[in-house]
């Protein structure tokens, strides 16, 4: 097992429920943390059975940008799910931060973990 880190992905999207975030996108920063089978491709040096954290970010870029969330909660919540669809992943953990999302803080995240469904 391995554990892999993709750190501060920095996309845009519509998050929120006021007037001006339903109508201009902001910031969102991602960090994913996954725990995933690669086992076979350490064994054997090949590409072909690694976890291709390329592929999943691809996904999630699209996912974010082309999506409207109001909640930080369901924009967390849709990552995560997209992370747990490969079979070769065992758990993972995703967080989401809203810069500028409180006057006086830098940002506000949520965090949400969970196993692919069948392991626990």
């Amino acid at each position: 097992m391995a554990i892999i880190r993709v750190k501060n992905l920095l996309i845009r999207t519509y998050i929120g429920f006021n007037e001006d975030e339903l109508r201009n996108k902001q910031d969102v920063v991602i960090n994913m943390t996954i725990k995933a089978d690669v086992d076979n491709a350490i064994a054997n040096d090949d590409v072909e059975n690694s976890y291709n954290y390329k592929t999943i970010t691809k996904k999630v870029i699209v996912l974010v940008q082309e999506g409207k969330f109001k909640m930080l909660e369901n924009l967390t919540r849709q990552i995560l799910d997209l992370i747990l669809k490969n079979p070769q992943v065992e758990w993972a953990k995703v967080e989401v931060d809203k810069p500028h999302a409180l006057r006086f803080a830098e940002s506000v995240s949520i965090e949400l973990e969970a196993y692919r469904e069948g392991i626990s």
